[in-house]
């Protein structure tokens, strides 16, 4: 196992290294990047302006939970990005997973080091500006338990989202094309977390608690950390159960992900 991480971590330094070969335009892309996205929640900033707030929450809490998600989903994208679809896709359509599958390297952490875009820190610079944004707008009691709460609760994030990305990797065995529908569960559970989850209809709710649970990773723990009232009125033990969820979420994803390993079958390219 020491072996394999060691492998990880030499194959992870060499993209970084190849990456910053330039660093002024590497530098210019992150900031381009966290510019483009960040264009969105201006926009946003701009139209909630003309209100009081969303369903009761300001623009402050909104920019708290926005900031945060986006944050999360800007690390995992960077870790994870050996699985996403449109990298994962052309690995086994042209047969490199096969090849993959002959190295005496744990085939996981082949998969997790064989891509890392390192210019996904311009998402994470720009959630991380949101969220402070958030923060200067709040009056947050916060206490020592919400203070350790907030890591916690991005890395459970970070977990979370990327095992969606291991389950949608894991189905291009069979498909071998990318499906679209799976990016309502992970960009789209990465925007609908980006707001107070009350304010969607009752069907979309349902999909995001009990199909994709992303409403106990952002919206609960939201409603502790902010001193919210809950209007949907779910107990109180909810708010504490990210970081459970999260590694759920994790081993379901990877027992998906061995299982598919296993009936894998060569395309023969």
């Amino acid at each position: 196992m020491q072996r394999a991480f060691s492998t990880l971590k030499r194959l992870l330094s060499i993209q970084i290294r190849s990456q910053l070969q330039y660093p002024l335009s590497f530098i210019m892309d992150v900031i381009g990047n966290a510019l483009i996205l960040g264009f969105y929640f201006i926009a946003f900033t701009f139209a909630l302006s003309q209100f009081e707030g969303i369903s009761g929450w300001t623009l402050g809490e909104v920019a708290f939970i926005w900031g945060i998600t986006e944050f999360s989903f800007g690390v995992m994208d960077m870790l994870f990005s050996g699985f996403d679809y449109d990298s994962f896709g052309p690995v086994i359509r042209k047969g490199r997973f096969d090849q993959m599958l002959l190295r005496p390297v744990n085939i996981t952490l082949q998969v997790l080091g064989s891509r890392f875009v390192l210019r996904r820190l311009g998402k994470v610079l720009e959630g991380l500006l949101i969220f402070i944004f958030g923060l200067s707008q709040l009056d947050i009691h916060w206490t020592l338990i919400k203070i350790l709460y907030v890591p916690v609760l991005s890395i459970s994030q970070v977990l979370f989202f990327g095992s969606l990305f291991i389950i949608g990797a894991t189905t291009t065995f069979w498909t071998m094309e990318r499906l679209e529908i799976l990016n309502i569960f992970t960009y789209g559970g990465s925007e609908i977390m980006s707001y107070p989850m009350h304010i969607f209809p009752r069907p979309i709710r349902l999909i995001f608690t009990f199909l994709v649970p992303a409403i106990f990773l952002s919206y609960f723990p939201a409603v502790f950390i902010l001193g919210k009232s809950d209007p949907l009125h779910a107990p109180k033990f909810v708010s504490f159960i990210a970081p459970l969820v999260a590694v759920l979420m994790m081993f379901l994803a990877l027992r998906f992900w061995h299982y598919g390993i296993r009936n894998y079958q060569s395309t023969g390219s």
